[in-house]
């Protein structure tokens, strides 16, 4: 108790000052308003989309769909047919938060053995891919909670798909950095001639959009066991891949409970496990005991208890989380219970920084002694300001968020995992291939070891939350292992120091690598990322208390999207990171 109450007590020596709200300050940009509907995504053409099925009578669920479509046509370095989803849906209705898992899972032929052999798990190719969950998820929540046809919601993908869609510099830039990832299939797309296509260019995927007005038509079935599914067991085949037509027919998508806390009288929902998303709100119930308002919005004090939250949080994910098929055991519960959060703070020092990797909980006996106790860093010296790197890319991934009229709520986060996935487009069909096997363990004793049919523990975790039972805020990012880090200090960013919605995802922000990263072979870098924007005196503070900085040339991580509901007046508040192609749009 004795570092609790010290940290405490820093706290209010720091800056009695941070109990008001951070002031206002102009943003790169605005927020959106609306009184109607809004679509916070990762391309302007996505909202735009969403937004028409909004403005023609769909829902919020329609709409995310409909936007996620496009989204696989106009971020195919992201997401896509090929990838996997997660999707939160608040019900205005009944008050109900509902989630939808669109998880694919390894090839019945994927062993540990088998990989072993091949000397690990590959990051491209066509050994990286998983068999693909994201459309299977995308229907049954249209199909359960969606109000128009399929057909319907896949159509403006398919017409910008057909008739093409100009390349953006975010898109030409990933293609670029691609270039000797790409498949043969996926030069045919991608590159004019032996050059990758530019901004400006005008792509046509005549293939995909062929696909997806098969998929609207039939359903999932076109695409697991239809021609669809006949055209992607071909060319793993021909490619020396693992994925058959037995694999595809065997995906379903399935709903779950989600995981809710509350903080400071906000309920806070998130994906369940197979997710990480009780990363954040594990440190969230850690941080809501410090008082992080009184240590002032980023001082160094402030991003020593987010940093040292998260570890402690990232430690459990890696020692308990898995596929709960395959998992049985995970002490979910345990793990987010306001006990077990004041078990875990006390490891918390008010000086220094937990040395390398936290230690794993005992959530089952959070009194216990028998957990080992962390180690901690010697004090350090000055920052080092004269090395600064330029941003960290940790996973390509996209984010969208709907509030319809009636405020129901949809937050949807998809993904390829890495640029371009695989590398590989299938002919015939046009969609990318995702390079998921990338995250799975080979070592026994993890829970997210290798097993055919499981899947794999994945890092995206979209969010929303609830106010007095009412619709308060949708939010998520891409990031891999950044985003519960990303989304939690966004959440307290609007919670803890009043910002609005764009200043708060466009405040300053770090990053810890101190945990085993979801990326085989899953090293611990060991590393705080930090912002070159921040002062130069907290960055010193931060080095003495013994992190290891990593000083970047961004203001922060992860690309995050939100929509915020005032309270009082019901007015959507959007706004989206001012990184690649991020765009809200409201009517």
């Amino acid at each position: 108790m004795r570092r609790l109450s010290l940290l405490v007590a820093c706290g209010l020596l720091v800056g009695l000052s941070g109990a008001r709200p951070v002031a206002q300050t102009s943003t790169w940009r605005p927020v959106i308003l609306s009184d109607n509907g809004m679509v916070a995504s990762g391309h302007a053409l996505a909202s735009e989309a969403g937004l028409r099925v909004l403005k023609a009578g769909g829902n919020a669920v329609d709409a995310a769909v409909a936007a996620w479509a496009v989204q696989g046509v106009t971020e195919p370095e992201m997401t896509g047919l090929g990838g996997d989803m997660f999707m939160l849906i608040y019900l205005a209705k009944t008050g109900e938060v509902k989630f939808i898992n669109g998880t694919g899972v390894a090839p019945r032929a994927a062993t540990v053995d088998f990989y072993k052999s091949k000397g690990g798990l590959p990051d491209a190719g066509v050994l990286s891919v998983s068999v693909p969950g994201a459309v299977a998820g995308a229907e049954l929540a249209a199909r359960t909670y969606g109000t128009r046809p399929l057909a319907e919601l896949m159509a403006p993908a398919a017409e910008l798909a057909e008739r093409g869609f100009p390349v953006t510099e975010s898109l030409a830039s990933a293609i670029e950095a691609a270039r000797d990832k790409l498949s043969a299939s996926s030069r045919k797309v991608w590159f004019k001639g032996n050059a990758p296509l530019e901004m400006g260019d005008r792509v046509i995927q005549a293939d995909l959009g062929a696909t997806l007005r098969d998929i609207g038509a039939k359903g999932s079935t076109a695409f697991y066991q239809g021609p669809v599914a006949g055209k992607l067991a071909a060319y793993m085949k021909a490619q020396g891949g693992l994925i058959d037509q037995q694999d595809l027919a065997g995906i379903r998508a399935n709903e779950d409970t989600p995981l809710r806390i509350t903080y400071k009288g906000v309920d806070v929902y998130e994906c369940p496990p197979n997710s990480q998303g009780f990363v954040m709100l594990q440190a969230l119930n850690i941080l809501e005991g410090l008082n992080v308002r009184y240590l002032r919005h980023n001082s160094a004090p402030y991003l020593h208890a987010v940093t040292e939250s998260l570890k402690l949080a990232f430690a459990d994910r890696n020692k308990f989380v898995g596929d709960p098929k395959f998992v049985t055991d995970i002490p979910m519960r345990e793990m987010l219970s306001k006990e077990y959060a004041a078990a875990r703070r006390v490891l918390i020092s008010p000086d220094r920084a937990i040395d390398g990797q936290a230690p794993p909980g005992n959530p089952r006996q959070p009194t216990s002694t028998s957990a080992p106790p962390p180690a901690y860093a010697a004090t350090g010296g000055p920052a080092d300001v004269s090395v600064v790197r330029g941003a960290a890319e940790d996973g390509h991934t996209t984010y969208l968020a709907v509030v319809d009229k009636d405020r129901n709520m949809v937050s949807v986060t998809s993904s390829l995992l890495s640029l371009f996935g695989s590398g590989h487009i299938v002919e015939g069909a046009g969609f990318m291939l995702n390079n998921r096997m990338a995250y799975y363990s080979l070592d026994e004793g993890d829970p997210n070891v290798l097993r055919p049919g499981k899947r794999v523990r994945q890092t995206i975790n979209p969010a929303l939350a609830l106010k007095g039972g009412k619709p308060y805020m949708v939010f998520g990012t891409p990031g891999a292992d950044t985003q519960p880090q990303a989304q939690l200090q966004f959440f307290l960013n609007v919670v803890e120091f009043g910002m609005n919605v764009q200043q708060a995802l466009e405040a300053s922000s770090v990053v810890t690598t101190s945990f085993s990263s979801s990326y085989y072979p899953h090293a611990a870098e060991g590393t705080l990322q930090v912002p070159a924007s921040l002062p130069k005196h907290v960055l010193d503070e931060l080095a003495a208390m013994g992190h290891k900085l990593d000083i970047r040339s961004v203001r922060g991580v992860g690309s995050v999207k939100a929509i915020l509901v005032h309270p009082a007046s019901g007015v959507l508040m959007g706004g989206v990171s001012p990184t690649r192609d991020s765009y809200v749009m409201a009517y």
